[in-house]
């Protein structure tokens, strides 16, 4: 039984983790992109790598090592290859984010993983927001996630704009 309090305190610990991260990313992405004018170019290429990796890539990590706890936590059934298959998903947008950082391939290609994983995380908190409501599974990932996507996105919106007016 202490075993799995202690895994339920770091997975709960990776919440917060994800969610610091991201607004790091927002916070120094915003200073960077601010610092002579404007140039949502770079600071897209410095958020974008921080952000995916924060979510997707810590997620992809947890369903991985912890999957059927984390599962458990979130009020999830477990065992699922499906849920594997989520977390390798996740991993691969991470590790896809970082090649393109890292290869520097430019904003076209930042801007295309970014939008696949905006893409996965809209629906899944779509879903997440749906087992909420449905199944009365008021656990803290289903509560926030949809409010936590909707500030993402609100907060990548004029960056991107711009971004896109740009090319």
């Amino acid at each position: 039984m202490r075993e799995w309090e202690g895994e339920k305190m770091f997975l709960k610990m990776l919440d917060w983790i994800r969610i610091i991260g991201v607004a790091v990313a927002f916070f120094f992405g915003y200073q960077i992109g601010f610092k002579d004018g404007y140039d949502p170019m770079v600071q897209l290429h410095f958020m974008i790598p921080i952000i995916i990796v924060a979510i997707a890539g810590m997620s992809g990590l947890e369903g991985i090592f912890f999957g059927k706890k984390s599962a458990e936590l979130k009020g999830f059934e477990t065992g699922s290859n499906y849920q594997k298959q989520s977390a390798i998903a996740l991993l691969s947008y991470a590790v896809i984010a970082l090649l393109v950082y890292f290869a520097n391939w430019g904003i076209k290609a930042e801007l295309t993983i970014l939008f696949t994983f905006i893409f996965f995380f809209f629906f899944s908190a779509i879903n997440h927001g749906m087992e909420a409501v449905k199944k009365k599974n008021y656990k803290w990932q289903n509560i926030n996630r949809p409010f936590i996507t909707l500030l993402l996105i609100a907060g990548l919106i004029y960056p991107v704009i711009k971004a896109i007016q740009g090319l």
